[in-house]
């Protein structure tokens, strides 16, 4: 059994900001955990645009704070977003995120992230493998 707060692992390699300074995510379970998915608290800042495209992930997002637009950048479609709306990006559509405030979103990647990866030139987090930990 694991049991983790969000608070324990702030400033540990576990709280990734992106190089853009568009978002932060606290992930509080990783592949090392070898239990098939991965969990983050994402919170991304008001006033940004985000593109992303999980061309080797599933992503669910379950927004707990916050309001923004999210487009499906292949059809043009917007959503918006808001507490308790869930968007599962189960086709790997490239999309973006705008938040109008800062927008706290819980995730759910499969296959899991390693804590290591960040968005590529084209949005995509790279598909990494690493061994659990002893």
């Amino acid at each position: 059994m694991i049991v983790r707060s969000f608070q324990e692992i702030e400033g540990t390699d576990r709280d990734v900001r992106s190089a853009s300074g568009t978002w932060r995510s606290k992930r509080i379970v990783l592949a090392k955990e070898r239990v098939g998915f991965s969990l983050h608290e994402t919170t991304l800042y008001a006033g940004t645009e985000t593109s992303m495209w999980y061309a080797n992930h599933i992503e669910a997002v379950l927004c707990v704070e916050g309001e923004a637009e999210l487009t499906n950048d292949e059809t043009g479609e917007k959503h918006w977003i808001s507490p308790g709306t869930m968007y599962l990006l189960d086709g790997h559509e490239k999309h973006t995120v705008r938040p109008k405030s800062d927008f706290r979103v819980m995730c759910v990647f499969n296959p899991p992230v390693t804590g290591r990866e960040d968005h590529d030139e084209n949005g995509v987090y790279p598909l990494l493998t690493e061994p659990a930990e002893d």
